[in-house]
C-alpha cells in the first residue's frame, strides 16, 4: 500500500511540475515511459516499483527543464526527502536518474537492470512516430528550424555541444535518434526499437523527397 501511495504522490508531483510543457517532455511522455518501463520490467524480471518510480521522476532534474542541473537535482531530492523510501531504493533511483540521459552519447553505462530498463523505455519514446512528433515539438519550442540543408548534422558531440549548439529537427535524427536502436539494453527494447527505427528511416526519406519536389 505504501508503494502505491508513493507512486500516486509522484504522479501528482510530475503533473504539477510538467503541466503545460510543450517541448515533448510533458506528463504524457512521462506516462508513456512509465507504462513501457513496467512492460519491460515484467518481461525482464526486474523490480517493477523501482522502474515505475524512476520513470515517473526521470525528467524532474533534467537540465533542459530547469535553470541549472543543480536546481533540477535539488527539486528531486527535496521531493525524495518528503517521502518515505528505503535508503537503498532512494540511492538506486538517484543512480538511475543521474546516469540514464543521452547527453550526446557520452554518459557512462547504467549499472542496474532497472536502470537499463528505464533508459530503454525513455529512449523508445524518442523514436518511431512518437519520436518524430516530439522532435519537431522540441525544435519549435527551442526556436530551431525544421530543416536547413546548409547546416549539416554534427558529429563527436560533447554534452555541452549537444545541449547548446545550433541544430535542426532533421539533424536531430542523425545526431541522436538513429543512434538509439543500437544503444538499447534489453532484448524487449531491441525488438521494439527495430520497427520504430525503420519507420523513422521511411519518414525521413519521404521528407527529403518532398523537400526536393520529387513527390
Amino acid at each position: 500500500m505504501e508503494r502505491d501511495w508513493i507512486l500516486q504522490q509522484a504522479e501528482a508531483f510530475v503533473r504539477q511540475e510538467l503541466a503545460g510543457d510543450s517541448s515533448g517532455h510533458d506528463v504524457w511522455h512521462i506516462e508513456r515511459v512509465r507504462r513501457m518501463a513496467e512492460v519491460i520490467a515484467r518481461e525482464e524480471g526486474a523490480d517493477v516499483f523501482v522502474c515505475q518510480l524512476a520513470a515517473l521522476l526521470h525528467d524532474i532534474p533534467d537540465e533542459k527543464l530547469n535553470d541549472s542541473p543543480e536546481a533540477g537535482m535539488k527539486k528531486l531530492t527535496n521531493w525524495l526527502d518528503e517521502h518515505p523510501l528505503d535508503a537503498d531504493i532512494r540511492a538506486h533511483l538517484l543512480d538511475i536518474i543521474t546516469t540514464m540521459s543521452f547527453k550526446g552519447g557520452n554518459q557512462p553505462p547504467v549499472r542496474t537492470l532497472e536502470g537499463r530498463i528505464v533508459q530503454d523505455a525513455d529512449r523508445l519514446d524518442a523514436i518511431g512516430a512518437l519520436g518524430i512528433a516530439r522532435t519537431f515539438a522540441y525544435s519549435g519550442a527551442k526556436g530551431q528550424l525544421s530543416y536547413d540543408p546548409d547546416l549539416p548534422p554534427r558529429t563527436d558531440l560533447t554534452a555541452q555541444d549537444y545541449r547548446k549548439g545550433k541544430s535542426t529537427a532533421v539533424n536531430h535524427f542523425h545526431e541522436k535518434l538513429f543512434l538509439l536502436k543500437d544503444l538499447m539494453n534489453t532484448e524487449s527494447a531491441k525488438r521494439i526499437a527495430a520497427e520504430r527505427h525503420r519507420y523513422m528511416e521511411e519518414f525521413l526519406k519521404r521528407f527529403h523527397e518532398e523537400w526536393a519536389g520529387q513527390m
